[in-house]
Order: structure tokens, then C-alpha cells, then sequence
């Protein structure tokens, strides 16, 4: 997970909350593995925070320690109240000039690594930014479906403890990345680690927030949005190139993933001249 915070000057950010400005006084608070653009309005300073979800979860479980049975009840507690992918919460100018010090001392002690002996005052330090910040946070109404927690913001911790990633995960993550364009399936790739495909889901889910095929839905859109930055090619045939033959269906799931269209995109990020036609 990730907490940004503009320090000066302004951006143009896209991600499933659309085409957003953001400047000094203003925090993006993304899951793992949610896409996000951005586009420097002249220039733009940020420090990014990043959170082990684990962590997070354990911190949500302390602080309503008097309601939750164990830390399942915690993890639950989590999927419905943060449970939107990527949001930006405005702070305003005056708290993000008080949480500056606190985050020019939290890089200081990251600078050189983990340092188990400055972990008490790193953690005090975070937990002075997010006692500034989480207050602002939006939450849903209702408790996000499985089927999109499953496709969306990352999995259930399961007590990993910071276990290294199975290796049938990182493999799969590997043969998907060197060939997006690929129709691959869930029986295809389990094959190739030999599990089954309930076994696959499981273990990638686990190793990195989402089902195989949303991920692979992740790597075509990244890859969609380097060509329509890099080259003048009509939007059909970028979406082609990276396994979407259905333009339309591109179009959908690249909206979803960074909340404008590939030709709006194109639009806010290329030259004037590069050529937009769908």
C-alpha cells in the first residue's frame, strides 16, 4: 500500500478515481497493485510511505481491539471500510506543512535500510502522519463483494509473516509478463507449475493481491498505456498488440484500471501530434 504526499508543485494523476489534480496539501492513498499515472504539472515533489498490508491489518486490529475476536475479524473489519482501491484525500496546505518534518525525519531513517533500533520512532513518526491523514479518508457505504475484493485490492493476509513468495506464484507472474498478449487461462498456467487451478488462485492471490487473470488484465493495461505514450498507433491496434482483439473491451477494462480511456489518456500525457483515433 502506498500513502503520497505532495510536497510542492501539482500533478495530473489518473487511476480508477479518473483524471485528478493534485497539489501541495493533498495525499494519495493507493492499494497494491493499483495502476496509477501521473503527469507533472511543471514539477512535482512527493514522499511515498509504503505499508506491508499485514501491518496495516495488525494496526486496525489493536486500535479496536474491544470489538474484534481475533484478527479475522480485523481482516473483515478492513475489506469493508478500506476497501477503495486508490483515493486521493485533501488535507489542506496548513496539516501537510505540520506532517513534513515527520516525513523528512522518516526518510532519514530509511535511507540506510532497517534499522531495528530506530523502529519505535520510525513507527511513532508514521503513526503521526496517518493520525493526520486517515481522519480525511472516504469509506464505502457497503462492504465491497468478494468477487471485486478478489480482483481489486489485495488478498487476506493469511499469516504469511513475511514469508518469501512461492515460487509457482513468481513463475506465473514471470510467463505472464514476458507474453501479455498471450489468451492465457487459469488451467494453462496452473499447468505450468503443477497445481491445480483452486491450488494457483490461492497462492497468487496470496503473493500478490489479485486473481492470475487480473493481474494479467493489470500488465496488458500498463503495457497499453507505454504505447499510447511511446507511439502514434491507432488505439485499435495498441489494444491488439497487447491481447485485447475487442477495442471496445480494452477501452473497459483500461477505464477501469486508470479511470479515463485510452484516447483521453493519450490526450492528457503525448505531444498534440500523436495521433488519438480509436
Amino acid at each position: 500500500m502506498k500513502v503520497i504526499v505532495v510536497r510542492s508543485g501539482s500533478s495530473l494523476l489518473l487511476s480508477e478515481f479518473g483524471a485528478r489534480h493534485v497539489k501541495i496539501g493533498d495525499v494519495v492513498l493507493l492499494a497494491a497493485h493499483t495502476l496509477c499515472g501521473a503527469e507533472p504539472e511543471g514539477s512535482v515533489m512527493t514522499t511515498t510511505i509504503y505499508l506491508d498490508r499485514d501491518y496495516v491489518i495488525d494496526q486496525v486490529f489493536w486500535q479496536f481491539a474491544a470489538q474484534f475476536c481475533d484478527r479475522h475479524n480485523a481482516r473483515d473489519f478492513f475489506d469493508a471500510h478500506y476497501s477503495t482501491p486508490a483515493q486521493i484525500v485533501r488535507i489542506g496546505e496548513d496539516r501537510a506543512g505540520m506532517i513534513m518534518p515527520w516525513l523528512d525525519e522518516l526518510v532519514s531513517l530509511s535511507v540506510d535500510g532497517p534499522q531495528p533500533e530506530r523502529f519505535l520512532r520510525a513507527q511513532a513518526l508514521l503513526f503521526s502522519v496517518l493520525d493526520v491523514v486517515v481522519p480525511f479518508m472516504t469509506t464505502p457505504v457497503s462492504k465491497a463483494s468478494a468477487g471485486r475484493r478478489g480482483t481489486m485490492v489485495p488478498a487476506a493476509p493469511r499469516h504469511r509473516q513475511f514469508s518469501p513468495l512461492r515460487v509457482e506464484a513468481r513463475h506465473v507472474a514471470q510467463l505472464i509478463r514476458g507474453d501479455p498478449a498471450r489468451q492465457w487461462t487459469v488451467p494453462e498456467l496452473a499447468g505450468a507449475v503443477h497445481l491445480s487451478p483452486s491450488q494457483l488462485r490461492r497462492v497468487f492471490v496470496v503473493a500478490f493481491g489479485k486473481a492470475p487473470i487480473a493481474y494479467l488484465t493489470m500488465v496488458r493495461t500498463e503495457r497499453m498505456a507505454h504505447l499510447l505514450r511511446s507511439t502514434v498507433f491507432p488505439v485499435k491496434q495498441i489494444a491488439a498488440e497487447v491481447g485485447w482483439a475487442d477495442a471496445d473491451f480494452a477501452a473497459r477494462q483500461f477505464r477501469r484500471g486508470l479511470g479515463v480511456t485510452p484516447t483521453a489518456y493519450r490526450q492528457f500525457v503525448c505531444a498534440p501530434d500523436s495521433d488519438d483515433t480509436a
